[in-house]
C-alpha cells in the first residue's frame, strides 16, 4: 500500500489513505483502489463515482465538475477527494509514482506520419549496438521484450505499467510514439524522456481536433510540457513546421538537433542515390561526412532513418556506431514492406498511408525505384476524419498510374459513400480514364496484381500493419500483406 501523499496528492481538509490500486474504470475498482474519474467527450468520470465507491474505493481523484456531480454520494463517503485542475496530468504523475522504475533512457516522437517507422528504427539501432530495447506505439511493444497494445499512446495506468514490466524484463532503453490524442489527454506526463523527436504535420485527426491548431498544439505538448528543459529536441527541419518547433524548444533552452537537407541541419542528408532494391545516402554530422546504404525503398526512409539516429545521439549513442548501423535496418512491417514480388519482377508494396500527405510521400517516393507504372489501391476510413477522402483520392491521382479505390475500415459508415467522396477528388484530379472503383478489397488487390507488368509496382495503402479490416462492430480477419501474397499466387498457379 502507498499514502495519497507519496504519490504526490493531497486531498481535501487534508485527508489521508492508503492506496492498494489505480484505476480509471469503475468496474476494476477494488477495496483501498484510487478511482481517477475524468471529463471524457461524452460523459464525465464523475458519473461512475457511486460505483466507484460502492466497490470501496479509498479515493477519488477528478475535477470540480466531477465532484459536483457525485456530491451527494461523496459526501456520504469517507474515501478521500482530490479535485485536481487538470486530472489526466495528475493521473499520469501518479501512475509513474505508482509503477515506479522506468527504463533509464526513454525518447518520444510525434508527428502525422513516420512515428512507427522512426520509433522502430530507434529500435533497431539499439539492437545492433547491442543494448536491450524496444519501440512502443501502433504495433504494440516490440524488440527485447514484447507486449501487445490497444492504443498508440495507451492511457497512463497501462503506460505506466508497461514501462515499469519492460524495465523488469531488462530493457534499459525505450522508443514512445507520442499521439496527438495521447498528448492532448496528458497519457505521457509523467515519463521521463531523454530527447524528443519531430517528423512532420499535415492534415489528419480532425474529427477530434477540430482545427489544424488544436491538433498543431496537441502535437506540441510534447516540447512544451513533457520533454523537460533539459532535453534534447530532435526536429525535421524540411517539414514547414519544423523551424517553429526548433523555435518552441530554443524559447525553453532545449538543445535542438535538426535533420533535414536545411544548411541548418546538424544531422544533414547531401545526397540520395536510388536503385530497384534501396538507396545510397550521403549526409554529415556536424560538417563531417558519411556515407551508409539503406536496403529500403522510398526516399522517405532516409528522413526517418535519420530522424531515428539523431534520437539515438540524443539519447547517449555514440554517432560514429549509430551510422555503422544503418545498413542493417530493415523494413518495418506494414511500412513500404515488399509484400510479394510477380515471375515477371513487378513488386508489390504495402504501406500505412492513410492520410493525404502520406499518400502523395510514398507514391513519390517509390518512383525513383519503378522504370514502369505506378499502380495504388486507396481508400479512407469511417468515422474518421471525413473532410480528408477526396483529398486520398486526389493524391493517389495526382501521382500514380493507376489508381483503385476500394474499402478500408468503414466502421459504421456506409462503404459507398466513403469510396464515392475519395472517387470523386480522384476523377477530379485526373480525370476518369485510369480510375477504377473496387469495394472489396481482397478483389481490389487481385485485380491491382493481375494489372502488373514488367518494370510495375503497386502499392497498397491505407492499413499496413493491421491484421483485420472493421466493418460495422465487426473486425473481419484481413492482413494486406498476406492477401498479396495469396493472390501473386494464385494468379502465377501455385495455388
Amino acid at each position: 500500500m502507498t499514502s495519497l501523499a507519496e504519490l504526490g496528492l493531497r486531498a481535501q481538509g487534508g485527508a489521508e489513505a492508503q492506496i492498494t490500486g489505480i484505476a480509471v474504470d469503475s468496474r476494476e475498482v477494488k477495496p483501498g483502489f484510487l478511482f481517477a474519474a475524468l471529463p471524457g467527450a461524452r460523459v464525465h468520470g464523475g458519473e461512475f463515482i457511486q460505483y466507484a465507491l460502492r466497490m470501496q474505493a479509498a479515493a477519488i481523484l477528478t475535477d470540480a465538475e466531477g465532484a459536483k456531480i457525485a456530491q451527494a454520494e461523496l459526501a456520504a463517503s469517507d474515501a478521500a477527494l482530490i479535485i485536481a485542475q487538470d486530472p489526466r496530468q495528475a493521473l499520469a504523475q501518479t501512475a509513474s509514482l505508482w509503477f515506479g522504475a522506468h527504463p533509464g533512457t526513454v525518447v518520444a516522437v510525434t508527428g502525422t506520419n513516420g512515428k512507427t517507422s522512426i520509433s522502430t528504427f530507434c529500435r533497431q539501432i539499439w539492437e545492433e549496438m547491442d543494448i536491450a530495447g524496444v519501440n512502443l506505439g501502433t504495433t504494440g511493444v516490440e524488440g527485447a521484450w514484447t507486449h501487445p497494445l490497444k492504443h498508440t499512446t495507451p492511457e497512463p495506468i497501462t503506460l505506466h505499467r508497461v514501462m515499469a514490466q519492460a524495465a523488469q524484463k531488462g530493457v534499459t532503453h525505450v522508443a514512445m510514439e507520442a499521439s496527438s490524442h495521447g498528448l492532448d489527454q496528458r497519457r505521457l506526463d509523467g515519463v521521463l524522456l531523454a530527447a524528443a523527436g519531430f517528423s512532420n504535420f499535415t492534415q489528419d485527426h480532425l474529427d477530434y481536433h477540430e482545427t489544424f491548431a488544436a491538433y498543431f498544439e496537441a502535437k506540441m505538448g510534447l516540447f512544451k510540457r513533457v520533454l523537460p528543459d533539459d532535453g534534447v529536441a530532435v526536429i525535421n527541419l524540411d517539414d514547414s513546421k519544423g523551424a517553429e518547433v526548433a523555435e518552441i524548444c530554443t524559447a525553453r533552452g532545449q538543445e535542438v538537433i535538426g535533420v533535414g537537407r536545411s544548411a541548418d541541419a546538424r544531422l544533414r542528408l547531401t545526397g540520395q542515390r536510388f536503385d530497384a532494391t534501396g538507396q545510397d545516402l550521403l549526409f554529415t554530422w556536424q560538417d563531417r561526412p558519411y556515407q551508409a546504404r539503406l536496403d529500403l525503398v522510398g526516399g522517405f526512409q532516409a528522413d526517418n532513418v535519420l530522424l531515428a539516429a539523431g534520437l539515438v545521439i540524443a539519447a547517449g549513442g555514440d554517432p560514429a556506431q549509430v551510422f555503422d548501423t544503418l545498413p542493417r535496418l530493415g523494413t518495418v512491417h506494414g511500412r513500404m514492406e515488399l509484400a510479394a514480388t510477380r515471375e515477371n519482377g513487378a513488386a508489390v508494396f504495402v504501406d500505412y498511408a492513410h492520410t493525404p500527405d502520406a499518400v502523395e510521400t510514398a507514391l513519390k517516393a517509390m518512383r525513383p525505384h519503378v522504370m514502369g507504372r505506378i499502380i495504388v489501391i486507396v481508400g479512407a476510413g469511417g468515422d474518421r476524419d471525413a473532410g480528408k477522402r477526396p483529398l486520398m483520392g486526389a493524391a493517389a491521382a495526382q501521382n500514380a498510374d493507376i489508381v483503385i479505390v476500394t474499402d478500408d475500415n468503414p466502421r459504421s459508415e456506409d462503404p459507398g459513400s466513403i469510396r464515392a467522396a475519395v472517387m470523386a477528388g480522384a476523377v477530379n484530379a485526373a480525370g476518369s480514364n485510369s480510375i477504377t472503383e473496387v469495394g472489396d478489397r481482397a478483389e481490389a488487390i487481385l485485380r491491382g496484381i493481375d494489372m502488373l507488368a514488367p518494370g510495375d509496382a503497386l502499392l497498397i495503402a491505407g492499413k499496413g500493419h493491421e491484421t483485420g479490416q472493421v466493418v460495422g462492430d465487426s473486425v473481419l480477419p484481413f492482413d494486406d500483406v498476406e492477401q498479396a501474397s495469396v493472390a501473386v499466387a494464385a494468379l502465377e498457379g501455385r495455388i
